[in-house]
C-alpha cells in the first residue's frame, strides 16, 4: 500500500481539519508544519508530533513530502502553493482557491509544468444530501436542469471580524461574504448546472461599517447549456438563518438541499448546528421518500464527528487521485470556476455590466 508524507502550510484555524484527516487515514502519514511564524507553528506541530518548519522548501525536501495542504488566509494561498509544487509536492488549497483570479491562474500553470495535481476543498459535496442531488441529475430524473438558485442568509458579527486582523479587508481576505461564506453554494450550483455563459450582479455592504468588503451580493447567472440562475446571500441577517441550494428541471420536478442550518458555522469558533438535508424533492414517485431521506441522512449525520468527518472524506478523495493518477472530485479547474464567478459578480458591479464569461484574469475587480 502507498502511503504519502503529508504536510500543511498554515496553521491557522482550519489546519486542524486537515491535520486530523492526514492523522487519521491510512495512505498519510503526517510529518510536517510550516507557518512563517515558527513559534506558531511548533505550538500547532506538538500536540501531533510532528516537525516544525518556517522554510516550506526546506520542509519539503527535508521531509520528502507529497501532499501539501494550503490553510493560510485566501490572497495568501497563491505564493506557498507554488513554491510547494516547484519544491515537490502536490497541493490542497482550503476554499476557496484564491480571492483573485490571477493566483488561480499562476498555481494551474505552475501544477501543469511541475505535473502536480491541485484539490480545492469544498466538502459539502461529500454531504449524502448533496451527492443525491447530482446523482438525481445525472440519471436525468429531472429532465434538463433550466433553473438554479443559491439563497444563503446569514449573520457575522463584530466579534467574528476581530478574530483575525485580516477578516473583512479586501488585502487580508479577498472580499466578504461571496469570497469567505458563499463559495460552498456556489460551488455546488456550479457543479449541478454546468458552465457559466454571462451575469450580472451587485454587491453591498448593508450594516457592517467596520468592515470594507460586502456583507451582501445578489446575481443573476445565465449557463451555456440556456438554464438560467439566482444567487443571493448576505452576512447581514440576524439571526443568521440558512444556505440552501435548489435545482429545477425541464420535465417540472425539483430538486435542493438545505446545506447550513441555525448558525453558519465557523471553523475553530463554531460547531455545526443542524445536519444538512434535501430540502425539496418532486422527482416522480420519489417526493414520499424526503422524510426517511432526512431522517436517515440526519442520523448518518449525527453518528460521525460531522466537524472533520467530511473534511477526511475529501482528503481521502484526493489522495487517492495522487496514488491513482487520477482526478480529484474537486480539482482545480474546478475550484477557479468559483473563483470566476464571485470575480464576475465583483466586475459587474464595478461596470454596470453583464459579464461575458470566460473571464480572465486581468482586472479581478
Amino acid at each position: 500500500m502507498t502511503t504519502l508524507r503529508t504536510a500543511i502550510i498554515g496553521c491557522g484555524k482550519v489546519a486542524d481539519f486537515h491535520a486530523k484527516a492526514f492523522v487519521n487515514l491510512p495512505d498519510s502519514q503526517f510529518v510536517a508544519v510550516y507557518d512563517r511564524n515558527l513559534q506558531r507553528a511548533q505550538k500547532f506541530a506538538e500536540p501531533y508530533k510532528v516537525h516544525a518548519y518556517d522554510d516550506i522548501r526546506a520542509m519539503i525536501s527535508k521531509e520528502h513530502i507529497d501532499v501539501v495542504s494550503i490553510c493560510t488566509p485566501h490572497p495568501a494561498h497563491a505564493a506557498p502553493a507554488i513554491e510547494a509544487m516547484k519544491a515537490g509536492a502536490h497541493i490542497l488549497v482550503e476554499k476557496p482557491m484564491a480571492s483573485s483570479l490571477e493566483d488561480c491562474d499562476a498555481m494551474l500553470a505552475v501544477a501543469e509544468q511541475e505535473h502536480k495535481k491541485v484539490g480545492v476543498i469544498s466538502q459539502r459535496r461529500f454531504y449524502r444530501p448533496c451527492m443525491r442531488i447530482k446523482q438525481a441529475i445525472d440519471a436525468g430524473k429531472i429532465g434538463k436542469p433550466v433553473l438554479g438558485a443559491v439563497r444563503m442568509l446569514g449573520w457575522r458579527d463584530k466579534p467574528y471580524y476581530d478574530s483575525d486582523p485580516w477578516r473583512g479587508t479586501w488585502d487580508g481576505e479577498g472580499g466578504g461574504v461571496l469570497v469567505n461564506q458563499a463559495p460552498h453554494q456556489l460551488d455546488l450550483l456550479l457543479w449541478y448546472m454546468g458552465e457559466v455563459d454571462e451575469v450580472y450582479g451587485v454587491w453591498r455592504n448593508f450594516n457592517h461599517p467596520y468592515i470594507e468588503v460586502e456583507d451582501t451580493a445578489v446575481a443573476v447567472i445565465k449557463f451555456k447549456n440556456g438554464a438560467l440562475g439566482n444567487v443571493v446571500v448576505s452576512n447581514s441577517q440576524n439571526p443568521a438563518l440558512y444556505g440552501k441550494v435548489h435545482v429545477y428541471g425541464d420535465n417540472g420536478a425539483g430538486v435542493g438541499v438545505q446545506t447550513d442550518g441555525g448558525a453558519m458555522f465557523i471553523a475553530g469558533m463554531s460547531t455545526i448546528t443542524e445536519p444538512p438535508y434535501n430540502d425539496l424533492w418532486t422527482v416522480e414517485d420519489e417526493a414520499d421518500k424526503l422524510e426517511s431521506w432526512k431522517k436517515e441522512d440526519s442520523d448518518f449525520f449525527n453518528s460521525v464527528d460531522s466537524m472533520h468527518y467530511y473534511h477526511q472524506l475529501q482528503v481521502e478523495d484526493f489522495l487517492k487521485a495522487v496514488i491513482e493518477d487520477g482526478t480529484p472530485l474537486v480539482d482545480g479547474y474546478e475550484g477557479r470556476r468559483t473563483v470566476e464567478l464571485f470575480t464576475a459578480i465583483y466586475r459587474s458591479t464595478k461596470d454596470d455590466a453583464v459579464i461575458k464569461f470566460p473571464l480572465h484574469a486581468s482586472q479581478d475587480r
